[in-house]
């Protein structure tokens, strides 16, 4: 039985009234944008950003002199990143294969990966300059193939983000708008006099552009539907307390309502655990400390197992964001475990990498939608396509044949007729549709 040494007291979704509220203002911009263009994306950027240029869209020439007042340590920084997640996107994509096969003589089925062809790339950047994001959703955009790349960030107290900008520049992006919030991904998504329709939109945000996603979703492809970020822990008697502490927290500053779990067979790991976190919220030096504190207070959990068995169990129940194993053998998680966004074996290994530098795509599911979806990779920005073909004229018939009794037995006479008549036509078989 599981034992509760810290419990979560808060609501992730937030209340229903202040949901209705967020889902009444997004379904408000994304009419008034459809109706009226750029005017109203204007009109939002200077409400909600104060914001309001000549032209939203960066030059290249503006695009090279804000690259230039960047720091040449973060550009070669941003450059080796990219360079991670290019190369595990690219092995996603030749894992890929187009194919042909011919199931019985003459008849040939093909598959088919095609690149979806605009994209737009949210870029947040409210609380912190998300560089990472760029990496994550263009680099992976133009592995897959993807020509078009429109990306959109906000600016961030009325100045312009360089260093997200330059992540953008060098990831890919075809255009770059300085643009922020749900004007941003309403205009992608419906398309303005300025900025190009894209078919997909990728990217994390807010409340108030998870919002704009599942509004606008069907008439565009979205990455996911995004939730607060979460962190969740499995831990043995041999685990770090002070790792498990520090871990913890780096992930709980990412907002206010950000759950941060640990599920350990240790009593003593749990509450030596508690114990740091406290510390390096209250005592320490970090700067994030108060936005940490918040989450925590509200969203951490540490629960108690009698074996790792139970654990893997429990964890799986949570369907975690991103799962970290502090065991022995991490690696037993890989079989063990079956619901997670991704996976993160050993003390070696921690989910900052993943969020910023190792490689992996760091958009992943949240609020348990690791139950049914991984998160974003080459794959999401490519259309899985068939085709098919029967060169032979008695492979035709025969299936003809089949086709008519199928389509029968479901009722869909017109279904069966078609068949009728390739049976006819090249095995001889009687058939006469009456005009």
């Amino acid at each position: 039985m599981p034992k509760y040494l810290k419990k979560s007291t808060g609501s992730a979704a937030g209340s229903t009234a202040a949901q209705e509220s967020v889902t009444s203002i997004v379904k408000g911009v994304i009419s008034d944008i459809r109706t009226n263009g750029d005017s109203a994306v204007r009109t939002y950027s200077e409400k909600f950003d104060k914001w309001s240029p000549s032209f939203f869209k960066l030059s290249s020439s503006e695009i090279e002199e804000i690259i230039a007042s960047v720091p040449e340590q973060t550009i070669k920084d941003i450059k080796e990143v990219q360079s991670n997640v290019r190369a595990f996107a690219q092995a996603q994509r030749d894992s890929l294969k187009d194919f042909e096969v011919e199931i019985r003589p003459g008849v040939h089925l093909g598959q088919k990966n095609i690149p979806i062809n605009a994209v737009g790339a949210y870029i947040p950047g409210g609380r912190y300059p998300l560089l990472a994001s760029a990496h994550m959703t263009i680099v992976t955009a133009k592995v897959a193939g993807v020509p078009n790349v429109v990306a959109c960030t906000p600016p961030i107290a009325g100045k312009i983000p360089s260093g997200t900008v330059a992540a953008m520049h060098f990831a890919g992006a075809d255009e770059i708008f300085i643009l922020g919030g749900v004007q941003a991904v309403a205009a992608m998504a419906v398309g303005t006099e300025a900025i190009r329709k894209v078919d997909f939109i990728a990217g994390p945000g807010n409340a108030y552009v998870a919002d704009a996603k599942r509004q606008l979703f069907g008439e565009v492809g979205i990455d996911l539907f995004a939730g607060p970020t979460e962190i969740l822990i499995v831990a043995d008697s041999e685990a770090d307390p002070f790792t498990v502490a520090t871990d913890l927290v780096s992930q709980a500053e990412h907002g206010p309502d950000t759950p941060a779990v640990l599920i350990t067979t240790s009593e003593s790991v749990g509450k030596k655990s508690i114990d740091f976190v406290n510390h390096l919220l209250e005592k320490s030096n970090l700067s994030t400390a108060e936005l940490a504190k918040t989450s925590w207070d509200a969203f951490g959990e540490v629960v108690v197992v009698d074996t790792l068995d139970e654990a893997w169990k429990l964890a799986d129940e949570y369907a975690s964001e991103h799962v970290q194993i502090l065991t022995k053998e991490p690696r037993e998680a890989l079989s063990k475990m079956k619901n997670y966004g991704a996976l993160f074996l050993g003390e070696r290994t921690c989910v900052s990498y993943g969020d910023k530098v190792i490689g992996t795509n760091h958009v992943l599911p949240t609020r348990k939608a690791a139950k049914y979806t991984g998160g974003l990779w080459v794959g999401k920005y490519l259309r899985t396509v068939t085709y098919q073909e029967v060169s032979d004229e008695k492979a035709s018939g025969e299936l003809g044949r089949l086709c008519g009794r199928a389509a029968r037995a479901e009722l869909f006479e017109g279904h069966a007729r078609s068949g009728d008549l390739r049976a006819s036509k090249y095995l001889g078989d009687k058939f006469e549709w009456i005009l």
